[in-house]
């Protein structure tokens, strides 16, 4: 071997060995910077303080001649290794310490990562489901709060058979469809209620920066402790009516998982070679077949529960064809003009979104590109 390039080669094993060392010294001020947030009651994320932080070093690092967007890849991937490290050191209480947590459905993987969390603040969790359910009227006598996390063909059965709850429990539920067991938890508690939709699954590392939709049925003052015990563990909440809530999921979930579920169906069916396809496609079509293998890779029962949670909303999926067969047709009557008339509306519609969404998925593109090589 050329003796330059071994030098060189020397030179950058040494400077990685010093970037080690740098990133463990930022990891052991983390987790004390964890002890301090958990003695102060302060948030696991705080995106003013991210934004300021990312911001600074993009400029430092394009003073220095350095790619911002590398700089801020190594910060990101950095802070969310750190955010997991304060994961484990635990966060502080907001609510009371003597009164339990109980958590119907417990066992299922939703309701485990909420029982999970709440042990972390050091609550006493109480843990309902089938194998127990006997014990539901005990364990419901002094709680704070009743978290039902069951399967939504289920809630609302499961909310008007609860036994009387404390005036002042919080009764809540954690289903994607948030109008039938807010009525159900209005009629059957007459103390705070709380609709609480998690946009994400049973699988996060942790809750910083994942969302919780909030639907507010009665008593908002008394529901404060558990919404502030959200943001401690780091979770942004969104608060909207059960109505538009409802309207919004047709879209976000029902119509897109319906979708991806009929982009597999259709795969299946067209009898195309799946190893072929992720051999041959570019990393925009990859990253398209990792979102609809992803769905696969879930729970059938979970989907099937969403998708025919209300069928008031098949309308939507209904004119989402209908307009598909229209856009088709009318490709296929008036061409290429069409096709450009049409597209450059829907990108007048999206506005400065269209252009920020770019950005967006080229970093996920580019990561998904960097998996292929690996694999390869």
């Amino acid at each position: 071997m050329d003796e330059r390039l071994k030098a060189l080669r020397d030179q950058i094993d040494a400077t990685d060995s010093e970037l080690v060392q740098v990133l463990a010294k930022r990891m052991a001020l983390s987790r004390q910077i964890g002890d301090v947030k958990q003695e102060l009651g302060q948030p696991l994320y705080v995106p003013a303080r991210e934004a300021a932080l990312i911001s600074a070093r993009r400029a430092e690092a394009e003073e220095a001649g350095l790619s911002g967007d590398l700089v801020e890849d190594v910060l990101r991937r950095t802070m969310r290794e750190s955010y997991l490290r304060q994961r484990n050191q635990g966060f502080q209480r907001t609510g009371v310490a003597d009164r339990p947590v109980v958590v119907i459905g417990g066992q299922g993987q939703l309701g485990s990562l909420f029982a999970r969390w709440f042990e972390l603040s050091q609550y006493r969790v109480i843990i309902i489901d089938r194998d127990n359910l006997e014990e539901l009227s005990a364990a419901v006598r002094d709680a704070a709060l009743v978290l039902v996390s069951v399967p939504v063909a289920l809630t609302v059965d499961v909310i008007e058979t609860l036994p009387n709850l404390p005036d002042d429990c919080i009764l809540a539920d954690l289903t994607s469809v948030k109008s039938a067991p807010l009525a159900a938890m209005m009629a059957r508690h007459s103390g705070p209620v709380l609709g609480l939709h998690p946009m994400f699954g049973p699988g996060i590392p942790t809750f910083a920066k994942q969302t919780i939709l909030v639907t507010p049925g009665r008593d908002a003052q008394a529901s404060q402790w558990l919404l502030r015990q959200f943001e401690i563990w780091g979770v942004r909440l969104h608060e909207l009516s059960a109505e538009r809530h409802d309207r919004a999921m047709s879209v976000i979930q029902v119509m897109r998982h319906l979708s991806t579920f009929v982009y597999g169906y259709h795969l299946v069916h067209e009898d195309v070679e799946l190893d072929e396809l992720v051999a041959l496609s570019s990393p925009i079509y990859r990253l398209e077949l990792m979102m609809v293998g992803r769905l696969f890779a879930q729970s059938p029962e979970l989907y099937a529960d969403i998708i025919l949670s209300d069928r008031d909303q098949h309308r939507m999926i209904r004119r989402y064809l209908q307009r598909f067969q229209d856009l088709l047709t009318l490709i296929e009557t008036e061409g290429r003009e069409a096709f450009i008339r049409e597209f450059s509306d829907v990108a007048q519609w999206f506005g400065p979104y269209a252009r920020q969404f770019l950005q967006e998925s080229a970093q996920l593109l580019q990561h998904a590109d960097d998996v292929k090589h690996v694999e390869s």
